[in-house]
Formats: structure tokens, sequence, C-alpha cells
């Protein structure tokens, strides 16, 4: 009986996503923000002054996340919540911000108009966030695949980005994937989101432009790929 009971525990802690978190409302969101928001300033040893919070903001640049250049307020909303399934994907969304929030200290006046930067170049300086954001990720411990991942999960996917500001989302997941494939090869040779649904969906969705960056690796080229849609 006492081996029939173990089995069904077993099967249960088997079939728990091994992803699982134990943020339930946004007070224990706040809380967790708070301890993995420092953990990277202060593993990064970033030396700027950077607070934390769970702001439901009507206007914002980002749809889910943000950082205010008035006060340095690195801030997520409310409804990502159920977005997020561990410490590392918060760590990918604040180490973004957190980049972006670096960036207010630059220039004259303090930073006060580094603001129009991103205003007038969004695209540049969200690719140069994520880069950032990356680097930041492991050095504070995260696993920078759970950055791709939380995108994978919130990014909206637009037709062009010709037009637009800002990168496609699927570029831009490849894009962060082959920083990650050309500075930590280790993170990949030891995967562990390699299981992970949200992850799968990517390597799928991923296949065409995974295959040109082979190609570029096998025949050494340094030309700069335009991933497809």
């Amino acid at each position: 009986m006492k081996r029939f009971i173990y089995g069904i525990v077993l099967v249960i802690l088997l079939s728990v996503p091994s992803f699982a978190w134990d943020v339930k409302d946004v007070a224990q969101l706040q809380e967790r923000m708070n301890y993995v928001g420092f953990n990277i300033l202060n593993a990064n040893r970033i030396e700027h002054r950077l607070i934390f919070q769970v702001i439901n903001r009507v206007y914002t640049r980002d749809k889910w996340a943000d950082v205010s250049s008035v006060n340095r307020t690195v801030w997520i909303k409310p409804t990502m919540l159920p977005y997020i399934d561990s410490d590392d994907e918060l760590a990918g969304i604040l180490s973004h911000q957190i980049a972006h929030g670096v960036d207010t200290y630059e220039g004259i006046l303090r930073g006060y108009i580094s603001i129009l930067n991103y205003w007038v170049a969004p695209n540049k300086y969200d690719l140069k966030a994520d880069k950032r954001a990356v680097d930041y990720m492991v050095n504070a411990g995260y696993n920078p695949l759970a950055y791709i991942v939380i995108l994978n999960k919130i990014g909206q996917q637009y037709r062009y980005d010709i037009f637009s500001n800002h990168t496609l989302i699927s570029r831009r997941m490849m894009l962060i994937y082959e920083y990650i494939f050309t500075k930590y090869p280790s993170i990949l040779a030891d995967n562990e989101y390699k299981d992970n649904v949200y992850y799968q969906n990517f390597l799928l969705t991923s296949r065409t432009n995974r295959r040109m960056l082979q190609e570029k690796v096998i025949s050494g080229s340094n030309k700069k790929l335009n991933y497809k849609y």
C-alpha cells in the first residue's frame, strides 16, 4: 500500500511543471520584484539608483512594463502576473527595463533629456537593452533563455516592421538567441528550458532563422543576418 501511495506522489511531482511559480497575488509580485530587481542591480555593480513597483499605468511606451525617466522607477503592470512562471522570466523583464533605466542617467542635465533618444530611435535602444539584459541575467545567476520564453508569451506578432520603430518580436527573439548562442554557448549546451513548452514553440517558429544562423557559423561569415518574419 505504501509503495502504491509513493507511486502516486511521484507521478504528481513529475507532472508539476519545473517552472511552476509560487507568486499568487500583486503583493507577492511586488515583494519578488524587489528581491529579483535588487539582485540584478547588485550582481552587475550598477551604481545608479532604481526602484521597482507594480503599477497599473494607463499610458506606457511598452504594453507590459516600462521605466520612468523622471523618478527612475522600473514598473510592471499587475496584468503580467498570470504570464510569469519563474524568477528567471521576471528577471528578463526587469533586466530590459533596468538597461533603459541606466540610460536615463547618461547625458546632459543628469540624463534629463536621455528619454529623447528612445523616442527618436526606440528600435535601436530596445535591441541594445535586450543584449544588456542577457548580460545582466547571466551575471545575476538567471537563465537568459527565460527572456525568450516570456517574450514569446507576451510579445504580439505584427505583420511588418519596415514602417515601424520596433523590431518584430520574432526577429527580436532570434537576435537574443543569436547573442546567447555567440556569447554564452554553454547555456544552450546545458539547456534547462529544452522541455519548456514556450521555448519549444520558439524553436518551432524560428526553424528557418536558426538554420540561417547555423549556416552563418559554418561559413565563418561576420555578415549581419536579416532574419525572416
